[in-house]
C-alpha cells in the first residue's frame, strides 16, 4: 500500500526552510561582489557635452556649400591648374608646283645609273626640307629646262600664307596668276643645287672600289 503524499495548499515555512540549502557564506564574498558592480573611481570619464562637436562615432549631417565656398579637401578646379601653352601654327597655304632638271644636267643624269626621275625627286625633297618661302619676289631664272618631261616632279607644298599674301599683293593684286610663278624664282636654284649634290655623290660612290669605306 502507497504512502498518500500530503497536498501543500498553503505557505508552509517549515516546509520551505527544510528545501533551502544551507550554504555558508564565505567571508569576503559580498564585498567582492560589490566591487564587481561598482565601476571603479579611474574608470569613470566625464561626460562633456558640446553642441558643436558630433559624439564619438555619428554622423553629422551633410552639408551643401554655397556658391563659391571652398570646402576642405576640396581640389582645385581644372581652370586653375597651370595648362602648358600649345604653340601656335602659322597658317599655310598649298601650291602646286613643278620642278624639272636643266638641260645641262640630262647627260650626267642619264649616265648616273639611277631613274632621273628618282633623283630629281630626292633633290626636291632636300630642297624644301628646310626651306621657308620670303614675302620679296624673285624673278624666275632664264636658265634652260630640260624638256624631257617624264623626269619632272609634281607636288604641292605647303607654304607660309603671309609670305604668299605679300607676293600676292605686290605682284598680282588681281590674283591672275599661276601661284607657282611667283614663288619659282626662290625653289627652283635649290633644287638644281640638289641634283648636283647628288649625282656627285653617285660618282664617288662608284669611283670607290668594292668594299672601299667612305673616308
Amino acid at each position: 500500500m502507497r504512502k498518500k503524499i500530503p497536498t501543500i495548499t498553503r505557505p508552509d515555512p517549515a516546509y520551505a526552510a527544510s528545501l533551502r540549502p544551507e550554504v555558508e557564506e564565505e567571508p569576503g564574498r559580498e564585498e567582492v561582489q560589490r566591487a564587481k558592480v561598482t565601476p571603479q573611481p579611474g574608470s569613470a570619464q566625464p561626460v562633456v557635452v558640446d553642441d558643436h562637436v558630433a559624439a564619438p562615432g555619428s554622423t553629422s549631417p551633410a552639408t551643401t556649400p554655397r556658391p563659391g565656398q571652398k570646402t576642405a579637401g576640396s581640389a582645385a578646379p581644372p581652370a586653375m591648374a597651370s595648362s602648358p601653352r600649345t604653340r601656335r601654327i602659322p597658317a599655310t597655304r598649298k601650291i602646286d608646283i613643278r620642278v624639272n632638271a636643266l638641260e645641262r644636267q640630262e647627260e650626267a643624269l642619264i649616265n648616273c645609273g639611277v631613274d632621273p626621275a628618282h633623283v630629281i625627286r630626292a633633290a626636291l625633297r632636300r630642297a624644301v626640307k628646310n626651306w621657308e618661302l620670303g614675302p620679296d619676289f624673285v624673278p624666275p631664272s632664264e636658265e634652260q629646262r630640260t624638256k624631257i618631261t617624264e623626269w619632272r616632279a609634281r607636288t604641292s607644298l605647303a607654304v607660309h600664307a603671309g609670305a604668299m599674301n605679300a607676293l600676292l599683293r605686290a605682284h598680282d593684286p588681281l590674283d591672275v596668276l599661276s601661284k607657282w610663278t611667283l614663288i619659282r624664282g626662290q625653289l627652283e636654284p635649290r633644287v638644281w643645287a640638289e641634283i648636283d649634290a647628288i649625282l656627285t655623290e653617285i660618282a664617288e660612290r662608284a669611283a670607290r672600289p668594292h668594299g672601299g669605306e667612305v673616308s
